[in-house]
């Protein structure tokens, strides 16, 4: 009985991991993908964000690793990343 319920936990286990891996963002290492990070975390969605981002991106990040290490960070932490604490959309 209790190599059953060892099986079924250690199934669950792996089934969570693999549920975990597939919900997971794709890192891409790119300014694109950590500009496309940004916007989708962001409010509104602007279009003038996206166009800051990719601008500014190659300034700010300065190899895969440090643009995948951005695409990680959750929304909240995304965005205040690039804005501060209260996110804000460029106005021109």
């Amino acid at each position: 009985m209790k190599g059953v319920v060892r099986g079924l936990v250690l199934g669950a286990l792996v089934a969570g991991c693999i549920v975990k891996h597939v919900e997971s963002p794709r890192l891409t290492g790119t300014c694109a993908g950590a500009c496309d990070h940004y916007v989708q975390c962001k409010p509104g969605h602007a279009q003038v964000d996206l166009d800051r981002c990719a601008r500014e991106c190659p300034d700010v990040f300065a190899d895969a690793d440090s643009l995948m290490a951005y695409e990680s960070l959750s929304c909240q932490d995304a965005v205040e990343y690039v804005d501060g604490m209260s996110p804000r959309s460029v106005a021109r």
